[in-house]
């Protein structure tokens, strides 16, 4: 014989469609008030920096800021109600995310400071994607995702070499330069090294000595081709990861899941005929 749900269970099932149903007419309406709040949220903290806006509308701000944390922190309580897996949806990307988004305005009881942490609740709008049930946006980022992943040895091995080299020329400009000139000590002469390999150049120390620039000039010019080569390996992984998933049997073609059962017909994740 079939069990009646408890009032809570059927609570439960409700706020589960509401804040994680995007197909729903309420799950959709949630979605773009939580959307419209959190850019809300990021106007007003940025606007409450400006120190003339401030003076004027300082308690519109303070007041609007609390009762939007206090939506937020309901939302939060509520997911996690809602989820059948509290502790993942909790240490999730998202869920830390949430939580930390509603931590600064509890934390300016004690330090008045933190309230413009606040600005973090702007990662929130990554749920964009889910809002509008981009799918296949979905399956870019993973595809990026994993591209970064498999690279990763090599952006490690690469930015330890750019760590040497940059100790090395710069201990050679402190050699060539004198204090005069603003490379009073190695660490000093490895921050202008590190500056000028990733072409910012800020200017408060430079060469003076035709050695020096020559060295600059090389260390400039380096800096260009050091910028590049991270990005050429993420995009050959993108390119080997595009050729592995087109010729991937049962891979959908909208999201790019690839762990499918052989006798699948659909995408068990956006329900998407397979090839």
């Amino acid at each position: 014989m079939k069990e009646d749900k408890s009032g809570f269970e059927i609570f439960r099932q409700r706020v589960n469609i509401i804040i994680h149903g995007v197909n729903t007419p309420a799950g959709r309406l949630f979605d773009i008030i939580l959307l419209g709040l959190i850019l809300l949220s990021v106007v007003l903290v940025a606007l409450e920096s400006v120190k003339s806006l401030d003076i004027i509308y300082h308690n519109f701000f303070i007041v609007s800021e609390w009762i939007i944390t206090i939506f937020f922190s309901i939302e939060y309580i509520l997911r996690i109600i809602s989820s059948r897996k509290p502790l993942r949806y909790i240490f999730s990307f998202y869920g830390i995310i949430d939580f930390i988004s509603i931590l600064p305005m509890y934390l300016s009881f004690f330090a008045p400071s933190t309230k413009t942490l606040a600005i973090v609740r702007a990662l929130r709008l990554l749920r964009l994607f889910r809002i509008l049930n981009l799918v296949q946006f979905s399956g870019s980022a993973s595809q990026l995702r994993l591209a970064i992943n498999a690279s990763r040895t090599k952006i490690i091995v690469f930015v330890y070499f750019v760590f040497i080299l940059s100790i090395l020329l710069g201990t050679i400009m402190y050699v060539v330069e004198s204090p005069d000139s603003g490379f009073t000590s190695i660490p000093t002469s490895i921050y202008w090294c590190i500056v000028t390999l990733t072409t910012v150049g800020y200017g408060d120390i430079a060469p003076i000595t035709p050695l020096g620039k020559a060295i600059a000039s090389f260390i400039m010019i380096l800096g260009y081709g050091i910028i590049a080569v991270p990005t050429g390996i993420v995009t050959a992984e993108l390119a080997t990861s595009g050729k592995k998933r087109k010729l991937l049997p049962g891979t959908c073609p909208n999201c790019g899941t690839s762990d499918h059962r052989n006798t699948a017909d659909f995408c068990y994740k956006c329900g998407t005929s397979l090839p």
